[in-house]
């Protein structure tokens, strides 16, 4: 049993906040970043939004967006909080912080030490540790990640074979997974539920 606490990102359809209400993992994804497959317009995730359960945090994806529209969609009411893919600046993360009030998740991607230590020194509330832009369906190398000192979302290549050692290696705050829950490239309730029984042991 573990109090990992567990995020499904990229939902686009009816179907898939159907199965994650019924699993209930603390976080679900929105990707608003255009050029992903799990892209999702605004007005799209607010008509998904208003059929999650209240106890799920609605959490947006977004990469070098402007801040104006990632304000918009908090302010709607969309999401709860903003996780950033992109090269966005420690000014950046605190003026959106500051104009939303909602906590924000900054990713990295880890190939070396050096990029662990770049990641822990941001002003984000969270950082995430991913092997690449996301949805890659890659681990990196788990060891890098040391004795971190901070809340972390663990992502990259997660699914229910990996997780618990993943979890047993890193001791992140959450994981995080996508691709590592989908089939034919769409979620797939069997396997989501497979991963989170594998997260929390029951």
């Amino acid at each position: 049993m573990t109090d990992t606490k567990i995020k499904i990102c990229g939902l686009s359809r009816n179907e898939d906040v159907d199965f994650a209400n019924m699993l209930n993992p603390e976080f679900i994804g929105f990707v608003f970043v255009p050029r992903s497959k799990r892209y999702v317009n605004p007005d799209a995730a607010a008509r998904l939004r208003l059929k999650l359960r209240d106890s799920i945090s609605a959490v947006g994806v977004f990469a070098d967006e402007k801040i104006e529209n990632i304000e918009k969609t908090a302010r709607d009411g969309v999401i709860d909080m903003i996780q950033l893919h992109g090269s966005e600046s420690s000014e950046y993360i605190m003026c959106l912080r500051q104009v939303t009030g909602k906590p924000v998740i900054k990713a990295f991607s880890i190939s070396k030490i050096e990029d662990v230590k770049k990641a822990v020194m941001s002003p984000a509330d969270f950082i995430l540790l991913d092997n690449g832009a996301g949805g890659t369906g890659r681990t990196f190398d788990w060891t890098l990640t040391g004795n971190i000192e901070r809340k972390f979302f663990l992502s990259g290549g997660l699914n229910a074979d990996n997780v618990e050692t993943a979890i047993m290696m890193t001791h992140p705050y959450a994981v995080d997974v996508s691709s590592g829950v989908e089939k034919n490239g769409v979620k797939d309730s069997d396997r989501m539920r497979t991963f989170i029984k594998a997260v929390r042991g029951d």
